[in-house]
């Protein structure tokens, strides 16, 4: 009984001076499932029968002392009162958890967004189940134009009249129905196409196209935007030039090429032998186009280009197979 009292002693002496760390330190030594009031708790086994009553009296109050103390380093520790060498402060930010980086097509779309953004373009989006006026007939290809061959569509089976987009034109359709003059935006989206999948093809990828239209809009307006675009994607050094093409939608129409990137222009297998690689349409918005959409063009005129942005993510980060977009590897946010 002598050696359990001065054992209680002793302890409740480390307890009223305890300094080694915090509340949940103190719980783990003292009130842990292998701490000391469970460690003295057995001793009970060693006192005698009539002493016992007074045992389990000490023992208790002991383990009361415990508990209080242990309740007044967690209130300490909660109100940031307690100030030991080896306490964590709880009110410090966690660390910051590593995170997956942009797909490259995010990071090229958005910088071509940035870029128009500074000439004064806004985004505008729409769906990508669009009707076939907005895909095709507003934009000058009525119902069986030889040009809708161009693009391999996909039909919504249940309704011929209704299919997943082959281009951003449609959402053009949609603002310049708005009749909110003068337009002038940047139309991002995903598109599809029913072509078969290789490294230079895809049944789906990612389009920019870009719309102005207001009063005396003329194809100078047009080189000098796409001008200022090639230069700051791609470098003041580039070089470009515009061929003469056809897109119904645009007349007069051409392609823009730039200088390949892969072989500075000296010819490689991206380039065909050329030193040259196509990466837009454009042209004047055709008149037939505007007056399908509720716009005189008598009065207004205006310029389209569209490029799609896996063309321009390869040029930029040289990567040679299309594909790889899409693979598991690389997600699209």
């Amino acid at each position: 009984m002598e050696q359990l009292l001065q054992k209680i002693q002793d302890l409740k002496a480390e307890i009223a001076a305890f300094s080694d760390g915090d509340a949940e330190t103190f719980r783990i030594k003292f009130l842990g499932s292998k701490g000391l009031v469970k460690t003295i708790m057995g001793e009970m086994k060693n006192v005698a029968a009539e002493n016992k009553k007074e045992a389990g009296q000490f023992l208790n109050e002991f383990k009361l002392f415990t508990e209080a103390k242990y309740e007044e380093l967690k209130s300490s520790t909660n109100n940031g009162q307690q100030s030991t060498a080896g306490e964590i402060d709880l009110s410090l930010p966690a660390d910051a958890l590593p995170l997956g980086s942009r797909h490259p097509i995010s990071l090229v779309k958005n910088k071509i967004i940035s870029i128009f953004q500074r000439l004064g373009f806004a985004v505008a989006e729409g769906p990508e189940i669009e009707d076939d006026f907005h895909n095709f007939t507003a934009l000058n290809l009525p119902e069986n134009h030889p040009a809708r061959d161009m693009q391999d569509t996909f039909y919504i089976s249940q309704n011929p009249d209704w299919l997943l987009r082959t281009h951003t034109s449609s959402v053009q359709v949609r603002e310049m129905q708005k009749g909110q003059l003068p337009i002038r935006i940047i139309c991002p989206g995903r598109v599809y196409r029913n072509e078969t999948i290789s490294a230079r093809a895809h049944c789906f990828f990612h389009q920019v196209e870009g719309l102005y239209i207001a009063e005396n809009v003329s194809f100078a307006d047009l080189k000098q935007t796409l001008y200022f675009f090639v230069q700051e994607m791609f470098g003041r050094d580039i070089k470009l030039r515009f061929r003469p093409s056809y897109f119904p939608f645009t007349e007069p129409s051409a392609e823009m090429d730039i200088s390949c990137l892969i072989c500075g222009g000296s010819g490689c297998s991206v380039c065909k032998k050329t030193g040259w690689v196509e990466i837009l349409g454009c042209g004047m918005v055709h008149p037939n186009v505007l007056n399908n959409c509720g716009i005189d063009s008598n009065k207004y005129t205006g310029f389209a280009f569209g490029m799609g942005i896996e063309r321009i993510t390869m040029l930029k980060y040289q990567i040679k197979d299309l594909r790889l977009f899409s693979e598991k590897t690389m997600t699209v946010f």
